[in-house]
């Protein structure tokens, strides 16, 4: 298993508050990508919101590979976004993107 850090691109098309905006980070956290090595070094955030409610949830998945990562991320986000009240017409998301690969490689062979 390999550990992605997955970007799942989205729209609040109403809008978002500060408090549904905590609690869509709050469900994500198990999954901060900041758990691992390029979460680290390239300081990403769990959930980015721009001002027009465009937003990207960067989570951390373990997978064989990187379709089922970006499956698992998407149902992730979405899963946090439904749990935080928003519908799919509320809040679409876009296609799930690789944005790192964190593998350790074993030097014992």
């Amino acid at each position: 298993m390999t550990t992605f850090v997955i970007t799942v691109p989205g729209t609040f098309v109403h809008g978002i508050s500060e408090d549904t905006c905590s609690a869509v980070e709050r469900s994500l956290r198990p999954q901060d990508p900041k758990n691992t090595g390029l979460g680290e070094s390239e300081e990403l955030s769990l959930l980015t919101v721009d001002e027009d409610g465009m937003f990207a949830a960067r989570v951390e998945v373990e997978a064989a590979d990187q379709s089922g990562a970006e499956s698992e991320a998407v149902r992730l986000v979405s899963t946090a976004l439904r749990d935080s009240g928003f519908s799919e017409e509320d809040a679409p998301l876009g296609a799930a993107i690789v944005t790192g690969i964190d593998s350790s490689i074993d030097s014992e062979f």
